[in-house]
């Protein structure tokens, strides 16, 4: 099969929306006819919206699509861009008097690189739905990752450039759960695989070398599976998820972190719950290891991306 991130999930198409000149964006990733969520917050700073949506006791079954953005609360604004281009093709929640698009969304802080003043708006958010497909996602510094950073408990002059990754893990049965990470971290991100740095921290402004990085982090995780998940279920694989997190980024979860994990069906595939927790775990580690592994260079960060 081909490994296009979490377009590889039936019915999932992700858009882009950047801004390269302010170093902010947006991603749009919409559902098609719907899909049951969870989430699971970790952090003790979010900036989010329409949460509760995906809380099982709510009356919705579903939602029609998720937004990440940088801008810190300002960039919640791009949901409304996202709402208004579902609106126009009579997606939503129907009401009697008109169908109401269901889009929960997160943030991350990215004003300290680029310009502050710029910020994801209602029409980027449009922009980025009209570009939803599911075609290969997009990687490095784009959309919601496009100001993403990671080691900033020195200073911006020791931080790195991060950004948006995505990837897949293949069940048997034809079982795929899929991550899509915006890693925006103040401290290091580590390979599990040995225990090594791969991005954060540097010693100095012209240093290669990276410090020790106590610290918080934000990163946002959306998980999306074809497999058939109740509301609840979905909300306990958006907790196996956060597992990835706490194995590629250290520390985590601290009372000034951001992280939220969403998880989505997209599917009726039958699947066991804890063999689908093991595969999210590891599809948002890897996409986590991708958004600093593919970030170029940018505002007078390095990044790991040979341009």
């Amino acid at each position: 099969m081909s490994a296009k991130g979490l377009t590889d999930i039936p019915g999932v198409l992700v858009g882009h929306a950047s801004d390269y000149d302010g170093l902010t964006g947006c991603t749009a990733i919409l559902f098609r006819g719907g899909a049951p969520g969870g989430l699971d917050i970790r952090g003790s700073a979010t900036g989010t919206e329409e949460l509760d949506l995906l809380n099982p006791l709510h009356l919705t079954e579903s939602v029609h699509a998720v937004v990440l953005a940088g801008g810190s609360a300002f960039g919640l604004e791009a949901a409304s861009g996202v709402r208004r281009y579902l609106e126009q093709r009579g997606i939503g929640f129907v009401t009697p008097a008109a169908r109401v698009p269901l889009v929960p969304a997160a943030i991350i802080y990215d004003l300290a690189i680029g310009k502050a003043a710029a910020r994801p708006t209602r029409e980027m958010g449009e922009v980025a739905a009209g570009a939803a497909s599911n075609a290969a996602v997009s990687e490095g510094a784009v959309g919601a990752g496009t100001g993403a950073t990671v080691g900033k408990l020195e200073g911006m002059d020791h931080a790195m450039k991060s950004g948006l990754g995505t990837a897949t893990v293949e069940m048997p049965g034809g079982v795929l759960v899929s991550a899509l990470a915006v890693v925006n971290a103040l401290g290091n991100v580590i390979d599990p695989a040995n225990g090594k740095i791969v991005a954060g921290t540097r010693k100095s402004a012209g240093s290669a070398e990276f410090a020790p990085a106590p610290g918080q982090n934000t990163t946002l995780v959306v998980v999306a599976t074809n497999a058939r998940l109740s509301k609840v279920h979905a909300t306990k694989l958006a907790q196996f998820g956060s597992l990835g997190v706490a194995r590629t980024i250290a520390p985590v979860w601290t009372t000034q972190d951001g992280d939220i994990t969403f998880a989505f069906s997209c599917g009726a595939a039958d699947a066991n719950l804890d063999a689908l927790g093991v595969a999210a775990a590891e599809a948002v580690s890897r996409s986590i290891l991708r958004a600093v592994r593919l970030a170029p260079s940018m505002g007078g960060l390095p990044g790991l991306r040979i341009q």
